[in-house]
């Protein structure tokens, strides 16, 4: 028999044709061979096809980040499209864009921040892992598709924790001990508020109070905090957990008198000083100083900051909205980094991501990468006492003088608290601005 010759190709009847002059049928055995290896070939193609065009499902999904073996945290996001996600935490709505799709797995990338959620996706949900790459840190991940309550409520609450309480955390270790302030409103079960400390808040905490057992969580992509508490009308007794690295007891009770340290007194320019002096770079390796004309004759706010720092987030979204109304007053903002990340490329990549985000015009400089130590940070600026918190804030008149410090960041979160620091920040520049 003559070998067929010419190119084959499988018809849609499924049937092998030859598209040369000649068509001389293959034998038997070759014909079953070549149809396995065509149906071989078909199969895998299709999986791969398939594979490669898992996306997330529209509707709203709850997530379940592990914090150790038996305890959750738990928060609610929806997919709007394939390429956009809404994560929910009381008030605040965080729009997610940055979605890959790899095979069957999604890449989920929350706005600025390193973090970023890796997992295959099912028919039900989502199983993988949260992960922050240079702080070598990764929790397990899943989330249930078609799930809407944050925690599962069956039983009324036996109390109302609305609010102000006085919250000590780690309030046995003298090292560790800080206060806090926790404000809260109730409805029904529903829990919202958060905790404010002497050095910024917690953002936004939604939950639950179900009998005597005080429910807590939040997630914003730089951090997932879960507060579990026994309640009574006048006090509470839990545990704060941030991921799966860190935890620590706290207590508090009812006192809707208590305030915190003023954060206008905690750091401060050490004696015999005046003024802060730096040289640091920016994007494009200049180095930038008080010194240079810009900033001449000009109040000048200095913000001490990370593009890893949540509360640093909202106060770059507030300065960056007030310097686009009041740039043309004789009026400048230096943002200085200090970025954990490894490398000044990556240090710089999450600077140019943040300012791009959320459209920041005013220079922010790396003062330090490889670590946001804030003795590192206080040794960057020696005229310091300290560096207690990232955002710092410092007010510099016309002539250069530091006039104020002011440590942390009252967020939307805290309500009234962060309405009162913008009435009072506003009247300060605009008194500087005067003189």
């Amino acid at each position: 028999m003559k070998r067929p010759t010419g190119r084959f190709f499988l018809s849609q009847e499924g049937t092998i044709q030859n598209v040369s002059e000649e068509s001389i049928p293959l034998n038997n055995f070759r014909m079953k061979v070549y149809s396995l290896l065509v149906a071989l070939v078909i199969l895998v193609s299709c999986k791969s096809e398939n594979e490669q065009n898992k996306t997330l499902k529209t509707g709203t999904y709850k997530a379940l980040l592990e914090v150790n073996d038996s305890i959750d945290m738990p928060f609610i996001f929806e997919v709007i499209t394939k390429n956009e996600i809404q994560i929910f935490n009381a008030e605040e709505v965080i729009k997610v864009d940055e979605i890959k799709y790899k095979n069957d797995s999604v890449f989920i990338s929350p706005p600025v921040f390193e973090g970023y959620i890796a997992a295959k996706i099912s028919e039900t949900g989502l199983e993988g892992s949260y992960n922050k790459d240079d702080l070598n840190r990764s929790v397990p991940f899943r989330a249930i598709y078609g799930e809407t309550q944050r925690f599962e409520v069956t039983n009324k609450p036996e109390t109302d924790v609305s609010g102000n309480w006085e919250t000590t955390f780690s309030p046995n270790s003298e090292t560790d001990k800080y206060i806090a302030k926790g404000i809260f409103k109730q409805e029904k079960n529903k829990v919202t508020g958060t905790f404010r400390t002497a050095t910024g808040d917690y953002r936004y905490l939604e939950g639950i109070v179900e009998d005597n057992q005080l429910k807590l969580s939040t997630f914003d992509g730089a951090h997932a905090y879960l507060f579990l508490a026994t309640v009574t009308d006048s006090t509470m007794q839990g545990m704060f957990y941030s991921g799966n690295h860190y935890k620590e007891p706290f207590t508090a009770k009812r006192n809707d008198a208590f305030e915190l340290p003023d954060a206008n007194n905690l750091t401060y320019l050490k004696e015999g000083f005046e003024q802060v002096a730096f040289s640091f770079p920016d994007e494009n390796g200049s180095l930038v100083s008080l010194e240079d004309a810009r900033f001449k004759n000009k109040v000048v706010l200095v913000q001490i900051m990370g593009t890893w720092c949540p509360n640093c987030l909202d106060e770059s979204k507030y300065f960056t909205e007030f310097y686009k109304n009041n740039r043309d007053k004789d009026f400048e903002i230096i943002g200085l980094a200090f970025e954990y990340t490894d490398t000044e490329e990556k240090a710089f990549a999450n600077i140019k991501r943040l300012k791009n985000r959320l459209n920041i015009d005013y220079p922010i400089l790396l003062a330090q990468y490889g670590s946001s130590s804030k003795v590192s940070a206080q040794e960057k600026l020696p005229m310091l006492n300290q560096v207690l918190s990232y955002p710092t804030t410092i007010f510099i008149d016309k002539t250069g003088k530091v006039r104020k410090i002011h440590t942390g960041f009252n967020g939307p979160a805290t309500g009234e608290k962060y309405t009162e620091f913008t009435k009072e920040f506003e009247n300060f520049v605009e008194q500087l601005l005067q003189e």
